[in-house]
């Protein structure tokens, strides 16, 4: 005989929605949904969001790591505060480094110009216009100790943001500490070297992705025996959603992007435990800003639960996502960029309240050109703000428990795992990169969140609303096209002197060892840096035996 059901009870939140919230017209015209398309309710209570304690969020320092990665977070230590600097010669650089070290800032991060990029030097035919226009021109071993001339290695934390040209510049990086005497297992830092987000968002990748990756894992390995302080890895989501991503997406990506790496290691024969505590990553932080706080929080437990799930990570530094956090300069403006510092300065509070390690703050006049110093400084000062004076680092995941922020970081933790089965069934992240996966879903996010902000149902202030009439003029830092010229004779001048035999002898010794998988390629790198051989003498030696990488374009 069949059953008749009991009819369910209406809950308070049901009541009240009905009763009251309905009454109201709501505000036309605005999406209330996140960057990301996630809906939002008008109200999220016990009735609606279903949170168990112990595993959803667990506590500081325990896992899943919802709550942080340390017990006592910012009570026991702030996050290193960078500002990312780099433009025309070391030397120029080398004295932005020294302001930014004297007006409080505790780490250095450093930018690069395109030409280093894409691993030309800076007198070849296709770096003309662009050398130091970016970032620093870095040639050879002889800019890098111009770059931290009094700088001491052994007592400052470094980050340098390359790709491709990565075990290069680490390789100069290790020849300065030498010099300076400092041994390669006592330098601290971080150097991007996320190549697989290159060929994703960023496009600055010079050789097919195989190779490349062989190159990653040869400098993992190299860190994981000789550098144990030094994260060799930075997994980068900045670029995925400056590209136009949703935080959706720079989540799944980003952490695909890492197990890749992963994967690689352990295939090559290293022990999980051994290479995983130096991984860390490298979030964005946009303008929404409780789904940028429940982002940072769903990729910390998904990053524990997978490596100690599918990867049999036994140590819990392995289970640690540790990441820095840049405020997202496709927010920035040029219509009135002063606006930009409340824009930053909101960006930065997601951050931290999302529990990260380390954070650049952009500056107000980057949607115009390379900062000022002026600018730079308030930067700094908005994390120090942030800091000491709002109170928010008093205690630990003040949002944690909140219905809505738990509810965004179960949903945005739920899109990722469907997107990893989306990127196995195409056969893992190198197999959907040659499929253009990434790209297209990059691209169409892209397209439907300009569309809008082109409807005006996303405000941007002071482009389709709340405009001015006028712009001032904004005084901006310019690059003197002089330094171009400097910059190519000096060069050109290091080749004149060298040992042109064992610059020779090196470039070999690099093709021979790329061809044969049985080599690690990074002691070889090394020694060519001592042998003042430059990088892009070296990048044409792997050109000549790998190739190079061409992307069908997406539409």
């Amino acid at each position: 005989m069949a059953t008749t059901e009991e009819p369910r009870e209406t809950t308070e939140t049901e009541k009240w929605r009905e009763q009251s919230y309905e009454a109201t017209p709501e505000r036309s015209g605005e999406l209330f949904s996140t960057m990301s398309g996630i809906e939002n309710e008008p109200l999220y209570t016990p009735d609606t969001v279903e949170i168990d304690y112990g595993r959803d969020l667990g506590y500081p320092g325990a896992f899943p790591f919802t709550r942080g990665v340390y017990p006592s977070m910012y009570r026991g230590r702030l996050w290193t505060m960078r500002q990312f600097a780099g433009f025309g010669t070391a030397a120029e650089t080398n004295a932005r480094f020294r302001y930014l070290l004297e007006h409080g800032q505790t780490g250095l991060s450093t930018a690069f110009d395109m030409p280093t990029l894409m691993g030309y030097d800076s007198d070849h035919p296709r770096s003309l216009g662009e050398v130091g226009r970016e970032g620093v021109a870095i040639d050879s071993l002889e800019d890098m100790q111009t770059l931290f001339a009094g700088i001491p290695l052994g007592e400052v934390s470094t980050s340098m943001t390359i790709n491709s040209p990565a075990a290069i510049l680490l390789a100069f990086y290790l020849c300065v500490g030498e010099q300076q005497g400092v041994s390669r297992d006592k330098l601290r830092g971080t150097i991007q070297t996320d190549i697989l987000k290159e060929y994703i968002a960023q496009k600055e990748y010079i050789f097919p992705p195989e190779p490349s990756m062989r190159l990653v894992t040869d400098m993992v390995e190299f860190c994981t025996r000789e550098m144990p302080l030094w994260h060799p890895i930075s997994i980068s989501g900045y670029h995925i959603r400056e590209a136009g991503s949703t935080a959706a997406q720079e989540l799944a990506f980003t952490l695909a992007d890492g197990f890749t790496y992963v994967e690689w290691a352990i295939e090559r024969g290293l022990d999980v435990d051994e290479f995983a505590p130096r991984l860390s990553f490298f979030f964005n932080a946009h303008l929404d800003f409780f789904e940028e706080i429940a982002k940072y929080r769903a990729a910390r437990r998904i990053w524990a639960t997978v490596m100690r799930d599918k990867y049999g990570a036994k140590s819990p530094r392995s289970l640690l996502m540790r990441f820095h956090t840049q405020t997202a300069g496709v927010s920035l403006t040029a219509q009135q960029p002063e606006v930009n510092i409340v824009r930053t300065a909101i960006e930065a509070l997601a951050g931290v309240l999302g529990g990260t390690q380390s954070m650049h703050t952009n500056s107000w006049d980057e949607a115009l050109a390379l900062p000022t110093e002026e600018a730079v400084r308030i930067a700094l000062r908005t994390q120090q703000v942030i800091a000491h004076e709002t109170g928010v680092v008093n205690t630990i995941d003040p949002l944690g428990g909140s219905y809505y922020v738990e509810h965004l970081t179960s949903e945005l933790e739920r899109q990722a795992y469907e997107y990893f089965d989306r990127i196995d069934r195409l056969g893992g992240v190198v197999a959907a990169i040659r499929e253009n996966f990434f790209q297209s879903e990059i691209a169409e996010a892209a397209f439907r969140y300009q569309r809008e902000v082109e409807q005006e149902q996303r405000v941007i202030v002071g482009v389709n609303r709340y405009q001015s009439g006028s712009e001032p003029e904004v005084e901006i830092h310019r690059v003197d096209p002089v330094l171009e010229a400097a910059q190519c004779e000096r060069v050109q001048a290091l080749r004149g002197r060298r040992d042109a035999a064992a610059v020779e002898s090196a470039l070999t010794r690099l093709k021979e060892d790329a061809v044969r998988d049985d080599r690690n390629l990074m002691e070889g790198i090394v020694d060519a840096a001592r042998a003042y051989v430059t990088m892009g003498e070296m990048c044409d030696a792997f050109r000549e035996v790998w190739g190079t990488w061409r992307e069908t374009p997406v539409f």
